[in-house]
């Protein structure tokens, strides 16, 4: 199996595997007591495939396979989990009404740890860049 195969199934299995946990059984009474009547009662599976598919790819070939090593893959994923999470939530926040301020920080850590710890795998899986 060539590097960029192993990253993409690491990293869709990781990242699917670690977020629902997140989701559906660490934080699932957070977002329930926080979000209240804005949280959806039914995921729209579309929207969150649609972010999942794209995440996955940038993940993969920004942060993993183009990284010398883990380290560097680590911190890609930090950077990159700031700027999706803070995007999401600094705009909920700005146009939501009612939206949780003590949830920003929160999700923003979980998105920096989470897309982290992908990209690490990612990229131990990945193994080295062909000379």
């Amino acid at each position: 199996m060539n590097r960029t195969l192993k990253a993409l199934v690491v990293v869709c299995l990781t990242m699917t595997l670690i977020d629902l946990v997140w989701l559906g059984l660490v934080a699932n009474d957070l977002y329930n007591d926080m979000l209240g009547p804005l949280r959806a009662k039914e995921t729209v599976v579309v929207a969150a495939a649609a972010f999942y598919v794209q995440y996955v790819a940038i993940l993969v070939f920004w942060a993993v396979l183009p990284t010398v090593d883990v380290k560097s893959a680590a911190k890609r994923g930090l950077g990159l989990g700031w700027v999706a999470y803070a995007t999401f939530e600094f705009t909920n926040w700005a146009v939501i009404e009612g939206w949780p301020a003590a949830l920003v920080p929160i999700d923003i850590a979980w998105g920096m740890v989470l897309t982290s710890v992908v990209a690490t795998l990612g990229r131990l899986a990945a193994g080295p860049a062909p000379e």
